[in-house]
């Protein structure tokens, strides 16, 4: 049974650490390239979103070499791209880690969470410095489980509701407990706007209620909520 080293343990630790939180692919890359690049050296990491048939609807392509423009849309092409076999080739040994050979990309790791009811994940490592072995297969499993919740919260965050600044201050209150009337004196507005704001923002989120706009709406500080803004 393979277990990890001192350094690796250190490594994995770190890699487990500073994975939960990742929300953006910006964060997922900075994480790539310090503990998954310490674990498993690659120069490409393909992430996947696959559907319930376990298809990939969507690639992102982070890299740390460079790539031509044609080879970067090709590997993120869900349809025409070599992603599609490749998920073939996974899905046909099981659902194990799978070894690539991926062109002038050179040797490659993909494994995946998929497929899953609500859609899975799936990860490939391309540019590796060598033919992964079993070595490689087992801290990629072990690591998976971290990778696909991130993708998930990645994908959510992409899918989030687009609100303004002052529905965003709105959003802050409301969590806090606050009535119109109160929301209103904090913000220097009239309870009627306040109203017609929160009314504007239930149909964007698609809920009628309160509560149910608080529980729909990721929780996150009021600063980062300046991702998502529109003027």
């Amino acid at each position: 049974m393979l277990s990890p080293d001192a350094r690796e343990q250190e490594y994995l630790l770190h890699a487990i650490d500073g994975a939960h939180g990742l929300a953006t692919l910006g964060e997922l890359f900075l994480w790539s390239q310090g503990a998954l690049q310490a674990l498993l050296p690659h120069g490409v990491l393909l992430c996947m979103q696959l559907d319930e048939q376990g298809r990939a609807r969507r690639v992102d392509c982070l890299h740390s070499t460079m790539l031509a423009p044609a080879e970067r849309a090709l590997l993120c092409d869900a349809r025409q791209g070599p992603v599609p076999a490749w998920l073939r080739l996974w899905q046909q040994a099981g659902g194990r880690p799978l070894p690539l050979q991926a062109g002038a990309m050179g040797h490659g790791l993909l494994h995946g969470s998929g497929p899953l009811a609500s859609g899975g994940s799936a990860v490939a490592l391309l540019g590796l410095p060598a033919a992964a072995g079993l070595r490689e297969c087992w801290l990629l499993q072990l690591l998976l489980p971290y990778l696909h919740l991130a993708l998930q919260r990645i994908a959510t965050a992409a899918q989030a509701p687009t609100i303004s600044p002052r529905q965003a201050e709105i959003m802050q209150w409301l969590r806090e407990g606050k009535s119109n009337e109160e929301i209103g004196r904090l913000l220097g507005i009239s309870p009627l706007t306040v109203k017609n704001h929160l009314q504007r923002l239930y149909r964007q989120l698609g809920v009628s209620n309160r509560a149910h706009a608080v529980a729909q709406f990721p929780i996150l500080p009021l600063p980062d909520l300046s991702k998502i803004f529109t003027v």
